[in-house]
């Protein structure tokens, strides 16, 4: 087992890492940026290092500076979170070589499953479903127009690089696709410094359902059951719960299975999730491979009671898994509360805490690296914390969930906690019916403001 752990991360997936090492007795080591001087990872590990300044580039993405604090402080291992350095291919393969375990995927998963139309061949190959499209990257747009005509309208342009809904575009009629095309390349290009694109079937009133995966060293690979992510803006994902509300015994052991297959199939190694779409009559396809702990992993975690984060580090440690198959036991519902103005169109809103008090009681958890007297850098993503209710069924879950965001209190910026709460009084996701179209018409009713 690992001695020290550096967590190359920020914010609450750094302090939920550190939380675990401490569990197990192993040391861990923070590296920060100048804004993050003040955040509670830096308090909490045993020890920290500056990387560098408030800009990524400049601190939480920068190698060098990241080994440098991995060499100076003696970590024999790396824990990326997730974003920023979790699923870059060049970040694991210097670990290697450095002699410090990353743990995480391997150069070779990372760069076999981050490429979208790649990932796509793979999973194709060892048989699971795949929306139908494009065979490999389009080369012209005379070719994305055949292959358009033959799968028909709609259809989805996608960037292979993408990620957060850049360089995708939705095409419902032939006269569409030639400004898609160009639109889609071009932003493509500007984001990711590559415009590789690939078309697929556009599949209709979908809900984006998840499948926890776990592998070892030695070939073996479990599933942990699903988590369904259909509520969505910008593709970016609001909330989460588990199980599914949309899910049977029957879908949950196809897609399960389905899950177990891809990863045992490219030797996978340690925690990933397998992202299906699932079309109105059950049928799922094959969507993308996340090689990396997800924001949403705590809803997993408490319906089948188990630590993702220990299970990572132990299958790093060349631990083998059980090889059993995880159902639910509870339901759970996890909301990302965000520095952002829901009523002027999701704004970030950066800023000083002034007063926090966060729920408590049976069944609430709360992620979060915040405190009131913070001040939330304007440099990073705006999820301030995860909000997470569990229970024996769904209707508790959200029952618990409307009375720990009415307890939920932040002041001096802006939240999204009025929308969680908008949300839970919604009859269609009350009753499970929503798909990832959900927000597109979604109306957030304005409040008052009490007065100062």
């Amino acid at each position: 087992m690992f001695k020290k752990i550096l967590i190359a991360n920020r914010g609450e997936i750094a302090l939920r890492i550190i939380r675990t090492c401490k569990e197990i007795g192993i040391k861990t080591v923070a590296v920060y940026s100048t804004a993050d001087a003040d955040s509670l990872h830096v308090r909490f590990a045993d020890e920290a290092v500056c990387i560098g300044p408030a800009p990524s580039s400049e601190s939480y993405l920068k190698m060098t500076a990241i080994f440098t604090a991995a060499e100076i402080t003696n970590a024999d291992a790396i824990h990326p979170g997730y974003g920023f350095l979790s699923e870059n291919a060049k970040f694991s393969k210097l670990c290697e070589e450095y002699g410090i375990k990353f743990i995480g995927a391997s150069e070779e998963m990372i760069s076999k499953m981050g490429d979208k139309a790649s990932a796509r061949e793979t999973m194709k190959a060892a048989g699971v479903p795949t929306i139908p499209g494009s065979d490999g990257l389009i080369d012209t747009f005379e070719e994305a127009e055949k292959i358009a005509e033959e799968i028909k309208y709609p259809v989805m342009l996608k960037a292979t690089a993408g990620g957060g809904g850049k360089g995708m575009r939705e095409v419902w009629k032939k006269e569409d696709l030639r400004d898609a095309w160009d639109s889609a390349k071009q932003e493509a290009f500007a984001c990711f410094g590559n415009d590789g694109m690939y078309l697929e079937k556009l599949i209709e009133e979908p809900r984006h359902i998840e499948i926890q995966v776990i592998g070892d060293a030695y070939g073996k690979a479990c599933h942990l059951s699903e988590r369904d992510c259909s509520i969505q803006r910008r593709h970016q994902k609001l909330t989460e719960e588990a199980p599914s509300p949309f899910m049977t015994a029957a879908l949950r052991k196809k897609m399960g299975d389905a899950a177990v297959k891809a990863a045992e199939s490219i030797a996978y190694e340690g925690a990933g999730t397998i992202e299906f779409l699932v079309d109105k009559h059950k049928n799922f396809y094959f969507m993308e491979m996340n090689t990396r702990i997800q924001v949403e992993h705590p809803i997993t975690e408490q319906v089948i009671d188990y630590d993702l984060i220990y299970e990572q580090i132990k299958v790093a440690a060349g631990v083998p898994i059980s090889g059993k198959n995880y159902l639910p036991k509870l339901h759970s519902i996890e909301c990302r509360i965000n520095a952002e103005d829901p009523f002027n169109n999701f704004r970030p809103s950066p800023g000083l805490i002034t007063t926090l008090h966060t729920p408590g009681g049976h069944g609430v958890r709360i992620d979060t690296h915040v405190y009131a007297g913070y001040r939330i850098p304007p440099n990073y993503d705006s999820m301030i914390a995860k909000l997470i209710t569990t229970a024996q069924t769904r209707e508790e879950a959200i029952n618990k969930m409307r009375r720990a965001l009415d307890e939920f209190v932040i002041e001096g910026i802006k939240t999204t906690i009025p929308f969680h709460r908008q949300l839970m009084d919604n009859p269609d996701y009350i009753a499970g019916k929503y798909t990832t179209a959900f927000m597109d018409t979604f109306e957030l009713q304005p409040v008052e403001e009490e007065e100062e």
